[in-house]
Parts: C-alpha cells; sequence; structure tokens
C-alpha cells in the first residue's frame, strides 16, 4: 500500500457521523441537516433535458469514447463565458479543460505540479480550508502549511502571516475565493501579493472558485485569472483556476467542471489526465455546454439564496456573532460563550435537543501554533429550501436561548 496514505485524516462528515454515533435526536422533529455543503435547489429543466437528449442521439452520445481534452464546442462555451463573466479572452484550445467536478481536479493537478524529490516541498492552503488541499498535498509528497484567517478581515486569509522560508520551499498554493466555510472573498492587492511572492518562489496558484456565482452584493466576485489580467498578467503565468457547475448550476451530480489559464501547465495537466483516465462523459459534455450558455437560471438560482440569507441570517444573529458572508453559501458562526471553544459538543447539544445538524468549525481547520482557527464556530450551509432553513435557524435560536423545542414535525 503507498504508505502516504496513513497520513490523510478523516473527512469532516465522518468524524460527524462518529461525533453523533450515540445521539438519539427527538423523534418529535424531523430532521434538518446545515451540515454538508450540497446543492438542494432544483436543476434546470432545460440542462436535464440536454443531458437526456444526447443519452438518446442515434449513433452518438454513449456511442463512444470521449477525447480527454474535451469537445471543442465545450471548451469554446466556456471561453465564452468567461468572457461574459469575466472579460477574459482565452484560447479555447490551449487555456481550458473540461473536468469531472472541481474536486477530482484539484487534486489531481497537486499530483501533476508537485515535485517531492525537492527539499522540503511545501504545499500553502488556508485555514479553515477545503481538505482536499491537504489530501492532494500529502498523497503528491508535500508537507502542508495552513495559513490562518484574520477574524478581524472577515476571514480572509492572513498571507502576511506565512514565514518568507515557507515561501521559498512552496511548490503549490491553494487559494479559495469565495472561501469555504468563511465565504470571504480575496481583493485585488491581495491577489498583486501573491503574484509577486509567485514571481519570488516560482509556486504555483490554483484558484478554487466553485462559489463565485452566489454573491450577495452589487458587484460579483473577483476571480483570479481576472486580477491577473487587470495586473499586467494575460498569459496567466502559473495560475490556474478551478470552478464547476455544481454550486452555480445546481448540478451536483453532473460531476462538471473546468479549469482555466496557464497554457503550459495545462498541456502537463492534460498529458496527466490522459493517463489518469478522466474523461468527460460525452452526455454530461452537451448537458455542460447548455448550462454554461444561459444566465437566467443563475441569476434566478443567486435571488433564491439572497432571499434566503435574508430571511435566516436576522434570525440566527439575535443569537450568535454571525452575518452576512461576501459569498457563498455558508454562514460561519461563533458559539455562545458558555461552550468556549468546544464546538463539537454544541453540535452535539444541538442535535440531541432540536435534531439540527452543523458542522462544527474546528473540523474544517487544522491545529497550529495559533491554536484551531474553527475552533468555537460552526458552518452551515443553507443549500435547503428557505422554509427548512428558517425552521432551522427558529429551532437553534430557542435552544441557544435555553427554551425547550416543540415536540412537533414542523
Amino acid at each position: 500500500m503507498n504508505p502516504l496514505l496513513s497520513a490523510l485524516q478523516p473527512y469532516p462528515f465522518e468524524r460527524l457521523r462518529q461525533l453523533f454515533a450515540d445521539v438519539a435526536p427527538p423523534a418529535g422533529l424531523r430532521p434538518i441537516s446545515l451540515g454538508i455543503g450540497e446543492p438542494k435547489h432544483p436543476t434546470p429543466r432545460f440542462i436535464q433535458q440536454a443531458l437526456a437528449d444526447a443519452a438518446l442521439q442515434p449513433g452518438g452520445g454513449l456511442a463512444g469514447y470521449p477525447a480527454t481534452a474535451g469537445d471543442p464546442a465545450l471548451r469554446r462555451a466556456i471561453t465564452d463565458w468567461l468572457q461574459r463573466r469575466y472579460a477574459l479572452a482565452l484560447d479555447p484550445a490551449t487555456q481550458v479543460l473540461p473536468v469531472n467536478g472541481s474536486r477530482e481536479a484539484l487534486f489531481a493537478f497537486a499530483q501533476t505540479v508537485l515535485d517531492p524529490s525537492r527539499p522540503g516541498a511545501t504545499v500553502v492552503c488556508p485555514n479553515p480550508f477545503y481538505q482536499i488541499y491537504e489530501g492532494a498535498a500529502l498523497l503528491g509528497g508535500a508537507t502542508p502549511y495552513y495559513a490562518p484567517s484574520d477574524p478581524a478581515r472577515n476571514f480572509g486569509v492572513d498571507w502576511d502571516a506565512v514565514p518568507e522560508d515557507v515561501w521559498a520551499r512552496t511548490q503549490l498554493l491553494f487559494v479559495c475565493s469565495p472561501g469555504n466555510p468563511t465565504g470571504a472573498v480575496m481583493p485585488l492587492d491581495e491577489w498583486a501579493k501573491l503574484f509577486a511572492l509567485s514571481d519570488r518562489h516560482g509556486f504555483v496558484i490554483a484558484s478554487d472558485e466553485c462559489y463565485s456565482e452566489i454573491y450577495f452584493r452589487d458587484e460579483p466576485p473577483l476571480g483570479g485569472l481576472e486580477a491577473a489580467a487587470k495586473l499586467g498578467r494575460a498569459d496567466f503565468r502559473r495560475l490556474v483556476a478551478f470552478t464547476s457547475l455544481s454550486k452555480r448550476s445546481n448540478l451536483p451530480g453532473l460531476r462538471s467542471g473546468f479549469v482555466a489559464g496557464d497554457a503550459a501547465l495545462l498541456k502537463a495537466f492534460l498529458l496527466y489526465r490522459t493517463y489518469h483516465g478522466s474523461a468527460m462523459s460525452p452526455v454530461v459534455q452537451t448537458a455542460s455546454i447548455a448550462a454554461w450558455g444561459e444566465e437566467a437560471h443563475v441569476v434566478e438560482n443567486r435571488a433564491q439564496y439572497r432571499a434566503k440569507f435574508a430571511e435566516v441570517t436576522p434570525i440566527l444573529a439575535e443569537v450568535l456573532d454571525v452575518a452576512l458572508p461576501d459569498a457563498g453559501f455558508y454562514l460561519w458562526a461563533a458559539i455562545p460563550r458558555a461552550y468556549g471553544n468546544d464546538d463539537a459538543a454544541f453540535a452535539r447539544d444541538l442535535l440531541a435537543q432540536y435534531n439540527v445538524t452543523v458542522l462544527p468549525g474546528s473540523y474544517l481547520a487544522r491545529e497550529t501554533r495559533g491554536g484551531n482557527p474553527g475552533a468555537g464556530r460552526i458552518r452551515m450551509a443553507l443549500v435547503a429550501e428557505t422554509a427548512e432553513c428558517a425552521e432551522a435557524a427558529r429551532r437553534i435560536a430557542a435552544f441557544v436561548r435555553g427554551l425547550p423545542p416543540a415536540r412537533s414535525d414542523s
């Protein structure tokens, strides 16, 4: 067996399952989960139809092996979307690749980029973070370094806290903007700082942008490639952005996304993917073309999240330290002082008394010299319909106030 597998930590949801193993929630309250960030809004009908039509196409659809590089029509649909969204002009032949969701691509990209034979191979990632970053680093033979989030800056990452000697041995930097779990969006001056560090030390930047289309301000979140173009880096050197249709179009089961950026990096990534066996199904490609080419459903999806957060956030803000994020579909809340930093105990008691599941923030972070930056916080994924999320918020508010649960299946 690969000895590096032993370095992997349990996934947050496995830890949550173990935490709740002997909890018996009240039978009179139906369960509500805010734990997993899995979109629950309906999948647009026109995308479902495109998928079905492609599968039933005579002589096509499922009748042949797909190319790893993807159909030129899909790559063009992606670059057209990047032009509309970010005013970017990318070459569909060399600067984009379709992938089976951003999760698999983030992991695979690290295996392409990392050179564990170089002493001190390091991957820098935010803390808290999406655990794929850590797993990709460890299985790539590198050591993760966790850059802490700063509560004083809306939980943006404190890149200045990373020592210069760490940057010097860094091979890959994972950026997540809008962030998971904090929802923080990185401004242009921070991108400029990271690009300067990349130029000085030669590391690659992987920009995870899967929450880019769910936002609450008038101005959409700045993307990594967009930031590079604004700063005169039109070749996107040492920069690759990752996004998907999962959150944008409510298609987590489709497993469809793309990577875009530095043509030299994508050439190497395509070579890796050719051997990795990660070509996208032709029927998924057809549905993806339909999704990337239509924006009205994205606007409607965003409006649903805005209305939901507008209703739910004030309920929780009465009892918890929580505020509307810059973007994304999570609330990142501090637990009551009575629990100290024991976010796991808070989550366990909430389930036991009110049958609501939240994710302990400490499960999304790692202990460093400054402590665990997720301790004392919880992540709530507002992915269900508004009424269900509002009911969960009311139960959480009652729990924090110490009120007995109402025994009804409301």
